[in-house]
């Protein structure tokens, strides 16, 4: 079995380490239960209930709880419906106020016209962290990062539905390596989701969703051959089923990514300020029983 981990974060470089990993080097490793009190939906939940963004508070880069910009604000109107606007002017992210777990997470998105800062030319980008752990921004050594710790269900453009692993500190500095296995296929440019392809174990680093282009420009607007995501300016529906260890990602219909034995079971929901303007029409929760609905 192949054990995969990004050893230099910061440029997320990938390794394959042949050898058996210490577990203190790298982390914490063991299954992390992200609260106690981790919700499981038994109807469904209105994330967003098109009025407000009460079931969620605001994280910023700098700016902490506050959003001096209002990075995220509720429209009273777009294609007919109330929707959440993400600006992506400063990085962060909304933050549902509960832990939840054992879930069918459906959002409703599409992309705006603007982008910011060193996202300016690049790819629409934005992001689901799942099962998100400790405390915010724990991204960063100094808790002033955009992230938590998590599981990612990444949205961009020629890459949505790729998962990666995101590290962070939990509250007493220990540093936090969420682990998942998957069934891929080795490429030139990164592991992609295959369900006939080799079981390995991966942590700290990546799966990218299974027709993802190789060739795919780093450009704004950019789209992939193979792209089951809708071109900008039209809805996409994502779905996220959360079931015990298992993480299954479905794009417009389409099952584009999956993971299993994750050590990440529960946790907040972070739906991420990257760069690009987003708007999110339905963000909600079913309980798994009605995944076919």
């Amino acid at each position: 079995m192949t054990i995969y981990r990004r050893l230099y974060a910061p440029f997320r470089r990938h390794f394959l380490i042949m050898s058996l990993f210490i577990p203190v080097s790298l982390g914490v490793l063991h299954p992390v239960e992200g609260s106690d009190n981790a919700i499981t939906p038994t109807r469904v939940i209105d994330l967003f209930n098109g009025k407000d963004l009460s079931n969620f508070y605001t994280w910023l880069v700098d700016y902490k709880f506050e959003d001096p910009h209002r990075v995220f604000t509720v429209v009273e109107q777009i294609d007919g419906a109330p929707a959440i606007r993400i600006s992506g002017e400063h990085w962060g992210g909304i933050i549902t106020r509960e832990a939840y777990r054992d879930y069918h997470l459906i959002v409703e998105f599409r992309w705006g016209l603007l982008s910011w800062g060193s996202r300016k030319n690049r790819p629409r980008d934005s992001g689901i962290l799942l099962h998100s752990q400790g405390p915010e921004g724990n991204s960063s050594k100094d808790y002033n990062g955009p992230w938590m710790a998590s599981i990612e269900c990444q949205m961009i453009e020629g890459g949505t539905g790729d998962m990666i692993l995101v590290e962070g500190y939990l509250e007493d500095g220990e540093y936090l390596v969420p682990i998942v296995k998957s069934t891929i296929r080795e490429t030139e440019r990164g592991n992609l989701w295959d369900p006939e392809g080799k079981v390995a174990t991966i942590d700290g680093a990546r799966v990218n969703w299974f027709g993802k282009d190789p060739n795919l420009r780093n450009e704004f607007g950019t789209r992939g051959r193979n792209d089951v995501e809708n071109p900008a300016g039209m809805w996409n529906r994502l779905e996220v089923i959360a079931d015990g260890d298992t993480l299954t990602y479905t794009l417009n219909g389409t099952v584009i990514n999956k993971a299993f034995d994750a050590n990440l079971t529960s946790g907040k929901i972070l739906i991420q300020s990257e760069g690009a303007e987003l708007y999110l029409r339905r963000v909600e929760l079913r309980p798994l029983e009605s995944q076919n609905n």
